[in-house]
């Protein structure tokens, strides 16, 4: 069994692979029970965002994972294969510390990704496909995240994306205050994007969601107006600025839809800002002249800034993080014996009660004590070192690795041995 982290993110695949990988929330139960009891891995977590998918697994076979995986989506997996990447023994582990730090982030030292790897240990344990091995490598995941916050400047001078979407409207109206801002979604993301605009103070902000309770409870906070999904064809081309982030697994604005907006309009320019995996908005409305849009990767240039600056925190949390690799290795290690321990002792625990046994019936039959006791002493000795003196009696290529090991085993020095 091999401990693995299979997956692909925003390094290694372009939006359009990321996005046909992507799990929806209300699917991921359903995924790891599939996963688990097609008997592909014996433990699993799925970790999904809009920039990476990672399977995490206690598995016997990294390849029958990527063919699980493209079997579910419904895709071929030597066109998957390229994009995807597969982390074994200790560099799964490092991976596993390094996202929960925010180390592999697209944002570096983003604090939301320890939130989403929380949410997906969760859903797994839940699921019943959160073992020993996964459990106790996410709890050190999660100390070494805290460890890294705690101890670095990792966390500091962050360009979020949704710094770098207040960034990219400056770029496209002079003043973010003369502009009606639409939020489509009311999630973690849309929350934060809200914020950040809301601080240029725009002239009006209106959240869009499926749920009206769930936008209207962030739309106060902004003294903003909330208003149904459904809506939307009747108000799109109110707003110069749109910002979308559902879990949508079809597209929320399509062409023909931002079509008439931008008549409704008159050709004035809008920009939006599409930060959902799989997208919200569809790709042919970036084409249009009128429109700039905006996807997670086009902001991954933004969000670098301030990355120079901090490259002293990121080489202290690299090391936190392989200390805390080698502390981890060493437990995994340690639990691997464990079972040879449990039937060491079990069968020496046999061996104790077969002669205690046969000792109380000589004492039954009236023999003397002290005999008994000695006999009891000579015959348990002779069966514990009867498997020791064999091996090293037949043993022949391995003669003096066997020999050094016996010594150790015992605590054979040399003053100890004639």
């Amino acid at each position: 069994m091999t401990l693995f982290t299979l997956g692909l993110n925003h390094r290694t695949a372009p939006l359009p692979v990321r996005e046909q990988l992507a799990f929806h929330a209300e699917e991921l139960g359903r995924a790891l029970e599939g996963l688990v009891s097609n008997a592909q891995a014996h433990e699993a977590v799925i970790l999904s965002t809009c920039n990476r998918t990672e399977l995490y697994c206690q598995a016997e076979s990294p390849p029958a994972v990527g063919a699980w995986l493209a079997e579910y989506r419904r895709l071929n997996y030597r066109e998957i294969e390229p994009f995807l990447y597969v982390h074994s023994g200790r560099d799964a582990v490092r991976h596993a510390f390094r996202v929960a730090s925010g180390l592999d982030s697209m944002v570096l030292g983003e604090p939301q990704i320890l939130g989403q790897m929380k949410d997906a240990v969760r859903l797994a344990r839940e699921s019943r496909t959160l073992g020993g091995t996964l459990d106790k490598l996410f709890q050190h995941a999660f100390a070494v995240a805290k460890d890294v916050r705690s101890s670095t400047a990792i966390g500091t001078n962050i360009v979020s994306m949704a710094a770098a979407a207040v960034r990219l409207a400056g770029r496209i109206f002079e003043c973010i205050a003369d502009q009606r801002v639409l939020f489509i979604g009311a999630g973690e993301m849309i929350e934060l994007c809200a914020t950040h605009f809301a601080a240029q103070q725009p002239k009006q902000i209106v959240v869009a969601n499926r749920t009206v309770d769930r936008g209207r409870a962030l739309a106060d906070r902004f003294g903003a107006q909330a208003i149904r999904l459904e809506d939307l064809p009747g108000r799109l081309a109110e707003f110069d600025i749109v910002v979308t982030c559902t879990a949508s697994q079809l597209p929320i604005l399509g062409l023909g839809l931002v079509e008439r907006a931008i008549k409704a309009r008159r050709h004035r320019p809008v920009f939006m800002v599409d930060l959902a995996v799989p997208r919200d908005v569809e790709v042919e409305v970036g084409e249009l002249d009128d429109v700039f849009l905006y996807t997670v990767d086009d902001l991954a240039q933004v969000v670098e800034d301030g990355l120079e600056s901090r490259q002293a925190a990121v080489l202290d949390a690299e090391t936190i993080v392989d200390a805390r690799v080698n502390a981890f290795l060493q437990w995994l290690q340690t639990r691997d014996t464990v079972p040879l321990i449990r039937a060491l002792r079990d069968n020496a625990e046999r061996m104790r009660r077969h002669e205690v046994e046969y000792a109380l019936r000589h004492l039954a039959h009236g023999d003397d004590p002290v005999e008994v006791l000695e006999m009891l002493s000579q015959r348990l000795t002779k069966k514990l070192m009867h498997a020791p003196t064999q091996a090293l009696n037949r043993s022949e290529d391995d003669r003096h690795q066997l020999q050094a090991l016996t010594a150790r085993l015992f605590d054979l020095s040399d003053e100890k041995m004639p």
